[in-house]
This record gives structure tokens, C-alpha cells and sequence, in this order.
């Protein structure tokens, strides 16, 4: 039997930090007393030390009967002084093991762990501790592995180009937003001259860059781009910081990945549990034939805004297959068996090129109401129009490229989701439910979008636009499923 770390003390005497509010008290009442009160006050200290002594000594007794077993078939964790917790999880159940070990828990040689299952909704772990690397040693010896699986062990260690490639590719202005409220909200005042004093240095180079710009763009509009660059910046930053010293290595029957700089995450994936296999590409990725691989498993990019990656990024070469991963094949190369007719373009395009030809209109609205901003409405007129015009391309090029196969008793389904293409693989025992939507445009064309379920913490639907109704009826035949027919 073993115990949480003791640092975990501190964790539980923050929840009764209320009973602070008594000294709190005391002081504001002393403050506004003579200088002989306020020295009686002082020789009161003993009730606000013996307050402070009360909340760890709840703590500790929180801790203490917070208890770990680690036996040959569970793992089980009681907690609780009034009323138990018990929860077991049974070894053969737990599809990963998440352990990060933050920089400031290193000196003290502790960790938190999470065990998930399948079970479960909304990527909650399903047990969360804070423990010693000793714990999380036996915790990870007493998981079963395959026999003879050893002898098939594989290791890969990304290059840093590969993890910055990803950084690059996979960062966005919204998670840099994230970040920095997060940083402006948790320091306080410290925060706030920070930002301040950067906002105001980047407002004061933005006008000297703009008397040496020929098109003439209004400060503010200078000033947007610069606070989004430096929001991308910053979630490039914290990928490059998650992600660096990427490694992955295990066997058929196991995968273990470790990553991170000053938390330092150690992934320990049951193959068996993944339900299916993301190859995910951005358009110049699709251009370049690179790929990011990522896997859907209960409990792996559950949390911190964490990526399910197997492989940052890597080649997509036809026929290759990962070691370990259900030798799940990248068909990345491969032509779908059933795919969109060309003459599908209008159902691929329709919503960007709408909204492509409806931001001009806005533009002239705002400038005959607003005249003084004409220049910044020109100016975001061109902003708008270029992700618009880059969804046309990318939905264009989904159009050739989207489609589903079913070969060695696989599926793949190859789709667009936003501006990113997928890949996504599974075993046919993975698949849950079909569904096929069908809009009033599409019932005259005899077409419908297909969607694929596949076993997870969350339900996602992956799905092909205008597919015919007699391909849809020969894939649920050939997969023994009924399609459920929706219109809308």
C-alpha cells in the first residue's frame, strides 16, 4: 500500500484556505485600532497560527487516508475521512497512463499520473493522483504486455525539425489568446504592467513602420495583425516547449511517448485501446506529401490543450504502416474505392463562395454609414477575402481527394474538416454507426453525406459530402450496417 506524494498535503489544505477569512478578520478590525491595541493584537497571533495549523492538519489527515494498492490485477485508490471513495480500475481496462512531471515537482521527485478507460464522457480521467516515481514505476510494471511482444520493440525519435515544422503548422492565434488571458488572469498586477508596457512598445513601432509602408493601412489595422502575430508567437512557443524531445517507442502491444520541456509528459498507451488512426494536413503539407499522425485513445490529448500525436510530422508514402498501432497503413497515397463526382463542386464550395461574395457588400455598407472608416474597411475587406478564397481552394482540392475504402478489414475515410484534411483509419470492429444526411438539393441528385462513428470518449463524426446513395447502400452492405437516413 502507498500513500500520495506529501506534497499532495498542501493540495488538500488549500481547500479549507477559507478558514483563513477568521484572521482576515482579526486584521482588518486591528487596523483600524490604536497603536496599544494593535499590539495586543500582535501578542493574539496564536489564533491565527493555530488557524493555519488546523487547515494542514487537514490536509494531512486527507492524506493519510488517501491510500494506493497496486496489486496483480488493479490498481485501487481510497479516499476520504467521513465517507470512502473507492476506485478500481482493472489493469487489462485502462487504455493510457499520463504522467507529467513538472519542473517544479522534479526537486521533490514527484509526479501526477492520470488512468483513463473507455468509459466515461467528456475526456474526464477517470483517476488522477499525485505520487513518487516509485509508485508510477510499479504502476507501469504491473501492466500487461503481450507475449512475445518484445521481441517487436520499435523506437522513433522526431528530429527538431519535424517538432518545429508541427509548431509551425499547428499554432494558432485563438490557443496564443488562451495563454496569454491565462497568464493576464494568474499574475495579477505583474501581468498587467507586462502586457502593458508590450502593448505600448508594439503601438509606437507599428507608426514608425507605417511611414515606410506605399499602401496606406490605418494604425489600428497594423496594430491587430501585430497583437495576432504575437499571439501565434506565443502558442508556437508553448507547442515547441510541449513538444520538444518528442519520442515514441513500445512494441504491438504497448506505445510509449515522451515530450515536454519543463513538464516533462511520459504517455503509456495500451495499442489495443486506440480506436482509430488521424493522418490530419494542412493544404501546403498535402502539397509537400507530409503528414502529422495522431491517434483517438481514451485519456491521450485529453488535457492542456494536448494533441493526440504519434508522429509530428513524417512522409505520407503509400503502403508504409506503424509498428504497434493495430499496424494500422497509411492509405495516404491510395485512391478511395468510393468517391465524390466532380460534378460535386457546388455542395464542396458553397458556404465559402457565399461568403466570399457577401463581404464586399459589407464593406460598402460600413463605409457609406462610417466614412471616416473607409481605409479600415478596405483594409479588412482584403483580410476577409483571403481565408475565404483559401477555404475555396481547399474545399476544391477535398473534393479529388475525399472518399472512403474498405480493404483488410480496415476503413478509411478521407475528408476536410475546416481548412485541415483527415485520414482517418480504423478497424471495422471500431465502427459504431453510419449515418447518411441528405439536404432538398441533394435528394434531386440522388446524394447524401455519409458519416462514420467510431468508438470514443466523444462522439465525432467523420464524413464524406455528395456520395452517391447507391455507393452509401453498397458500403452499408458491405459492412453489414443500416444506414440511418436523415434530411434536413
Amino acid at each position: 500500500m502507498y500513500h500520495e506524494h506529501p506534497l499532495r498535503i498542501l493540495r488538500y489544505s488549500a481547500k479549507n484556505i477559507w478558514l483563513l477569512i477568521f484572521p482576515l478578520i482579526r486584521g482588518i478590525y486591528a487596523a483600524t485600532l490604536d497603536v496599544d491595541k494593535l499590539y495586543r493584537w500582535l501578542k493574539g497571533a496564536w489564533f491565527d497560527i493555530a488557524v493555519i495549523i488546523v487547515i494542514l492538519l487537514f490536509g494531512l489527515l486527507r492524506w493519510h487516508f488517501s491510500t494506493i494498492t497496486i496489486n496483480d490485477r488493479a490498481i485501487i485508490h481510497k479516499d476520504g475521512v467521513c465517507v470512502k471513495v473507492i476506485t478500481s480500475i482493472p489493469f487489462e481496462r485502462i487504455s493510457s497512463v499520463t504522467a507529467e512531471h513538472s519542473f517544479y515537482l522534479r526537486p521533490f521527485k514527484g509526479m501526477k499520473i492520470s488512468c483513463d478507460t473507455s468509459a466515461g464522457i467528456f475526456k474526464s480521467s477517470d483517476m488522477k493522483l499525485m505520487v513518487s516515481r516509485k509508485v508510477y514505476d510499479e504502476l507501469i510494471k504491473k501492466m500487461p504486455v503481450k507475449k512475445g511482444a518484445e521481441e517487436m520493440n520499435f523506437q522513433h525519435k522526431a528530429n527538431p525539425l519535424s517538432v518545429i515544422l508541427f509548431s509551425v503548422f499547428f499554432s494558432s492565434s485563438f490557443s496564443g489568446a488562451v495563454y496569454l488571458a491565462a497568464f493576464f488572469f494568474k499574475g495579477g498586477d505583474l501581468a498587467t504592467d507586462i502586457i502593458s508596457v508590450s502593448l505600448e512598445r508594439i503601438t509606437q513601432e507599428m507608426s514608425k513602420l507605417q511611414k515606410f509602408l506605399i499602401v496606406n493601412i490605418p494604425t489600428a489595422a497594423i496594430g491587430i495583425g501585430a497583437i495576432l502575430l504575437m499571439t501565434w508567437f506565443i502558442s508556437f512557443i508553448f507547442n515547441l516547449l510541449r513538444y520538444s524531445g518528442f519520442c515514441i517507442k513500445g512494441n504491438i502491444g504497448k506505445i510509449e511517448i515522451i515530450c515536454g520541456t519543463f513538464t516533462r509528459c511520459r504517455y503509456r498507451i495500451t495499442a489495443s485501446h486506440i480506436n482509430y488512426t488521424d493522418l490530419r494536413q494542412s493544404l501546403i503539407m498535402k502539397l509537400c506529401r507530409a503528414v502529422t499522425v495522431n491517434i483517438s485513445c481514451a485519456g491521450y490529448g485529453a488535457v492542456n490543450r494536448q494533441l493526440p500525436v504519434l508522429f509530428p510530422i513524417r512522409k505520407a508514402k503509400s503502403g508504409e504502416h506503424i509498428s504497434g498501432v493495430g499496424e494500422a497503413e497509411l492509405f495516404a497515397g491510395r485512391k478511395p474505392d468510393f468517391r465524390p463526382k466532380p460534378t460535386s463542386f457546388w455542395q464542396y464550395i458553397w458556404q465559402p463562395v457565399i461568403a466570399a461574395a457577401a463581404v464586399y457588400p459589407v464593406s460598402l455598407i460600413v463605409t457609406f454609414f462610417f466614412p471616416k472608416l473607409a481605409d479600415f474597411a478596405d483594409f479588412l475587406l482584403i483580410m476577409a477575402e483571403i481565408p475565404v478564397i483559401w477555404m475555396i481552394i481547399v474545399k476544391l482540392t477535398s473534393l479529388f481527394t475525399s472518399g472512403i475504402s474498405i480493404c483488410d478489414e480496415r476503413i478509411v475515410v478521407k475528408y476536410s474538416r475546416g481548412f485541415a484534411f483527415h485520414t482517418v483509419i480504423a478497424e471495422q470492429s471500431r465502427l459504431v454507426k453510419i449515418s447518411a444526411i441528405q439536404t432538398p438539393f441533394q435528394r434531386i441528385f440522388h446524394k447524401c453525406n455519409l458519416g462514420f462513428y467510431f468508438n470514443g470518449e466523444q462522439s465525432q463524426r467523420h464524413y464524406v459530402r455528395a456520395i452517391k446513395i447507391s455507393d452509401a447502400e453498397k458500403i452499408a452492405k458491405e459492412l453489414n450496417y443500416h444506414i440511418e437516413f436523415k434530411h434536413i
